[in-house]
């Protein structure tokens, strides 16, 4: 059964038992959704303060965005359980002849790539949902603020979740290309959001 078929008590269940997955690229995923949601929820209440059919078009289109992306994200709760039972199997490969210490090396550099462009993924569903926050806080309900104020932390939350997994399996590629590649996409989806989340917080406090 998927992470998300379960109830939530059987996924929390799921995240502290001793087993390897899930962790924390899950969760990261999770906090992600549940963040991207809560925008949506935002963007999508009546009674919002967009003045001219402009505002209530990107307000619409805000909201579309950010359910995409939880969409995304919450596919990525499994897909990051995969990707790290993926890196578990190929270490658990044998290795007694340089044959299988061949093949266990190519299955392991390939799980690990697999294990780094996933929380690539996050990151980039995170920073998609992150990217509509300032128009929602402009023009979103204002009863919802704290709504929006929590989703965009548990946003930030799953894009830095995800970013330090990124760094870290970086470090196990021996593709040097793809590493730098993807610590220099983690680096600008990291500037991105920071400034994205700043605009946002200050259009809340204008608003």
């Amino acid at each position: 059964m998927h992470l998300t078929e379960l109830n939530l008590v059987d996924l929390l269940a799921a995240f502290r038992s001793p087993d390897p997955t899930p962790g924390g690229g899950s969760a990261s995923a999770l906090a992600g959704a549940v963040g991207a949601s809560l925008l949506a929820m935002v963007a999508g209440l009546p009674k919002s303060r967009a003045a001219t059919e402009e505002d209530v078009e990107r307000l619409a289109a805000a909201a579309s965005r950010c359910a995409d992306a939880s969409a995304r994200l919450a596919a990525l709760v499994d897909r990051d359980a995969e990707a790290y039972d993926m890196v578990v199997s190929a270490f658990r490969k044998p290795k007694g002849t340089d044959g299988e210490k061949a093949a266990r090396q190519q299955a392991i550099q390939e799980a690990m790539t697999v294990a780094t462009g996933t929380p690539l993924a996050v990151m980039r569903a995170c920073g998609d949902a992150i990217e509509q926050a300032a128009v929602v806080a402009a023009f979103g309900n204002r009863n919802a603020a704290s709504d929006l104020q929590v989703g965009l932390e548990l946003l930030g939350a799953g894009l830095r979740g995800a970013r330090s997994n990124v760094d870290i399996n970086v470090g196990s590629l021996k593709d040097a290309t793809y590493a730098e590649h993807a610590g220099r996409e983690a680096e600008r989806l990291t500037t991105e959001a920071t400034t994205e989340i700043a605009a946002a917080r200050a259009a809340l406090e204008r608003s």
